[in-house]
């Protein structure tokens, strides 16, 4: 029989002397660091992670309607910190389950509005860009997404509500060539991000 082995995840407890700057946690000090961070910010607290992202984000929004409590809110908002943007819109549902953000949302800036309309009237001119494959949709390699925007996902099953679908500025849909319909809203929000940033700072 094979002997199991186990990789420890992170790092273990600071060596001593330990540092004394404000940013680092002593608790973390002392019994080490396993959260999925990247090494420049091992032993940090959360509010200085936190801080230092804030430095760099991107001027990109998300939102996500959560009128049926859709369980891929915690992915999208890990991607969301993946690409660090500057913030994420939960319109609908105050509760959605954190699970899959992998307690990514610690180091995001999320609102919650009640109706679409106090979503509108939150972002001010900020360019609203429906993602979503109903007619009259865009295809997103042929469209030029705004720098000032915000892109919106629906529900994984009922997609997008008629109020914001007619809030948006333009619908764009992801394309694709298997059998289904399309794509876990997941998976769209990682590639529309990602597209979002090759038009303006990947490519710049």
């Amino acid at each position: 029989m094979n002997d199991m082995i186990i990789e420890t995840i992170g790092v273990g407890p600071h060596p001593e002397p330990w540092p004394t700057d404000p940013k680092y946690d002593p608790e973390l000090l002392a019994n080490g660091d396993t959260r999925n961070v990247l090494d420049k910010y091992r032993y940090w607290t959360v509010e200085a992670i936190k801080a230092d992202l804030d430095i760099s984000r991107f001027d990109l929004h998300i939102a996500i309607e959560n009128w049926q409590h859709d369980l891929n809110i915690g992915t999208i908002v890990r991607n969301a910190n993946a690409f660090n943007v500057s913030a994420v819109h939960i319109i609908g549902k105050r509760h959605w389950n954190r699970r899959g953000a992998m307690v990514t949302d610690r180091y995001l800036d999320i609102f919650q509005h009640s109706t679409v309309d106090e979503f509108v009237k939150a972002i001010g001119d900020r360019h609203i860009i429906a993602i979503d494959n109903l007619p009259g949709s865009i295809a997103l390699s042929e469209t030029n997404l705004p720098k000032n925007v915000v892109l919106v996902f629906g529900g994984e099953g009922p997609g997008l509500s008629d109020e914001m679908v007619s809030a948006s500025e333009k619908m764009v849909y992801i394309e694709q060539f298997g059998s289904t319909r399309s794509v876990n809203v997941g998976v769209a929000s990682g590639i529309a991000m990602y597209a979002w940033l090759q038009q303006h700072i990947l490519n710049k």
